[in-house]
This record gives C-alpha cells, structure tokens and sequence, in this order.
C-alpha cells in the first residue's frame, strides 16, 4: 500500500494476498487484509464519529440527507429525554414537599396542572433545540465537505457548522435566558481550545501551566472563596436558581446566615433572639453571647466543630443522592440505551458509581466550607470578611475525581 502526491491512500490491489494458502486462515491472519478491511469502512467525514459526544455511527455508503435525518432525530430524543427526565425529577420532588407543607403554603405554590405543562413545554423546548443544532451541524457540515473537498476543509468546517448551528438554542424560548447553560458551552469550548493550544507547536509554551495534574483543583479552591463569600454575605448577588441550590445544600437558616454576616462586618447583633428561637425549634437550647469573637455557636449551636463536621456530612450526602441520581441515570437509560442491552452490569455500575462519587464531592464541599471556617476563626481567634474569604479548603473536595 503506497501513498500518492496529494497525500491520499491509492488503493491496494484487490486480488488475494499469497501470505496464506488457507482460506479459512487468510482474513484473520493477513496483516494487509486487515488494513484494506479498515480503509473500506472509513468515513465520510470527520464529523461523522462523533456528534455532540454522542456514540459514533458509522457513515458508509448511504445518502447524506439520512444521516441528517438521523443526526435530527437522535438530538431531539436526547434532548428531551434529558430535559423531561430532569423535569420529571424536579415534579416529583416538588410534589412530595407539597403534600408535606400547610395549607396557607400550598396556595403560594404553582399547582400541579401548571408544573406539567411547564415541563411539557420545557421537554419539546429542549428537544427541538438540540434535534435543531444537530441537524444543522451536519448538514453544513456535509455541505461545506462537498463543496470544498474534505481534507480542504477538515480544519475550519467545523467550526464554521457550529456557529451557523448555535442560535438554534433561540428555540428554548425567545423570552428565557439560559445563562448557566451558555456559560457550560463555553466553559466546554474553552477546554478543547486549551487542548488543543497543549498539543499545538505556536501555543504550546503558553498553554504549558495547563498541564499541571492540579490546575482544576487549584482553580475550584480560588472560586470557592467567591461562592462562600457570595452565600454568607451578598446572596442578593446571586441568581435565583443558585441561591435556593446553595441554600438548600447549605443548609443553614437565613437567620443564622445573618448572624455570621453581622458579626463578619463587624455590625451589632440584630436577630440573636431569632437564632435562639430557631435552634429551640429544632430541640436544640442554645444561649448566645453578644460578645462573641466567633460564630461557632451561632453556625452549629451546643455541637463541637468536629461533631457538626461528621453530621453534616452524613446529611449533605443525602440530600446530594437525588441530584445527580438523574444526572447519571437518564443519560444510561437514553445515550446508552444500546450499550445498556449488550452490558447492563457495567453502564448500571459506572452510573451507580459516578452518583456516589459525586453525591460525596457535593457533601464533602459543603462540609468543609464549615469546618474550615471554624478552623480559621478558631486559629485568629476573629470573624471577618478576609477570614470568610480564606474559605478555599473546600475546593480541595475536587479530589474525591482524581
């Protein structure tokens, strides 16, 4: 086999190579059948191994508008059947705490009725969004492959496919801004740019501090201190979504959050007799000092810090579990529906797997923000902005995934 001027593979010559005399031994034995055999089933074009980090298919001999048809089809079943899974998650939690709370409580809430036909129209959102995007990809992509030759163009089609492809997300709704789901495709973006900068010969030296076995690990302890100052002093400064997301994994009561944040800013106390009040109501009789240098009473009440460490942690995984049990198990049941017939043990333990390491990141992270500011306010013997500041230890939880 031999390589032309233009740098493509001239074809081998078809007739049986005489390495074997065997019939039965000639395909399996013959190192250049075997060759010829894998450049038969080359595809098309570079895109067609992989869409969206979807499983690949391969792309023969069959028209190109199927493969579009295909690309559209499976996107929008991706889509929503992650967005709807998730949906249905969320309805049934929401539901369970309605039947929990008051009746006064239950009026204030949206009503069942009107959570399913949000859902619903969420789901076919998402759906149409990301069968759109994939069947826009591909078409462009195979247009810009037919019109300008594949190796010509194999550097910049891609590109060029993703951003005719992009305002696809308009279907989510004209009126909705998906700020998190913006910022997650450029942070994705910006990890295959930084990839590629490593292995570029022009980028390389710059992008070399990349590679540093911690550099994530480095970079989640530096946001962590913005997050805990955000959560304990400025939570107006946050989005609705990730407000009630870290109030909820916080689990700490607006009123105590207060208290840290008065003694934080060096304000007199306000709502001590509210702090009081709420650890009364959870069977806890606390006394609080006016006086106090520290907030440890104020954070976790007659508990020790290690005590309040290990409780903590024992409830923060709980509430972790149902997060990202659906993060897990709906890409399973839907990505991997095929793989999940031929090997179910494996995707079911991968998956099973990747929620308890996860759910103990997200309690592990939660747990250390409060021991670590005990610790420091412990050491200095002080509570104030720098000290909460200081809180970085926790993104040290990233961890738990190397």
């Amino acid at each position: 086999m031999t390589e032309d001027d233009g740098g493509s593979v001239a074809q081998v010559d078809e007739r049986p190579c005489t390495c074997c005399l065997k019939k039965e031994d000639h395909q399996s034995n013959c190192s250049q059948c075997r060759r010829r055999s894998l450049n038969s089933s080359l595809p098309s074009s570079s895109s067609s191994c992989s869409l969206l980090s979807f499983e690949s298919y391969p792309v023969q001999d069959y028209d190109k508008l199927w493969r579009v048809y295909t690309a559209s089809v499976k996107g929008f079943s991706i889509g929503a059947g992650l967005k709807g899974g998730l949906a249905l998650f969320s309805f049934l939690s929401r539901l369970r705490r309605r039947r929990s709370l008051p009746s006064s409580k239950k009026l204030e809430m949206a009503s069942t009725s009107e959570d399913v036909i949000l859902a619903l129209k969420e789901t076919l959102r998402y759906g149409l969004f990301l069968g759109a995007f994939a069947g826009t990809f591909v078409s462009v992509d195979e247009i810009i492959a037919a019109l300008g030759g594949h190796r010509r163009t194999a550097k910049w089609r891609s590109l060029l496919a993703g951003a005719i492809a992009g305002p696809s997300m308009l279907l989510t709704g004209l009126n909705t801004q998906h700020t998190s789901l913006a910022i997650y495709i450029l942070m994705r973006a910006t990890v295959l740019a930084s990839r590629w900068g490593i292995k570029s010969e022009k980028f390389g030296r710059i992008c070399k501090p990349l590679t540093w076995a911690h550099g994530d690990i480095f970079l989640m302890c530096l946001s962590s201190s913005q997050i805990l100052s955000a959560y304990i002093l400025k939570q107006g400064s946050l989005p609705p979504s990730y407000k009630s997301f870290l109030n909820k994994h916080g689990a700490k009561d607006s009123v105590i959050l207060q208290g840290v944040r008065e003694i934080a800013c060096g304000m007199p106390f306000k709502n001590l007799g509210a702090i009081e009040k709420y650890y009364k109501s959870i069977g806890v009789d606390v006394k609080l000092d006016p006086e106090m240098k520290i907030p440890c009473s104020i954070i976790h009440g007659n508990q020790s810090c290690g005590t309040h460490f290990l409780l903590f942690l024992l409830q923060a995984y709980k509430r972790a579990l149902p997060v990202y049990l659906p993060v897990y198990l709906i890409p399973a049941l839907i990505v991997h529906r095929q793989g999940l017939l031929k090997r179910p043990h494996t995707i079911l333990w991968k998956g099973l797997f990747g929620t308890a390491r996860s759910s103990l990141f997200l309690s592990m992270y939660c747990s250390s923000a409060w021991i670590w500011t005990c610790f420091l306010f412990r050491i200095f013997k002080k509570c104030n902005i720098p000290m909460v500041a200081m809180g970085t230890v926790k993104g040290a939880a990233l961890f738990i995934f190397h």
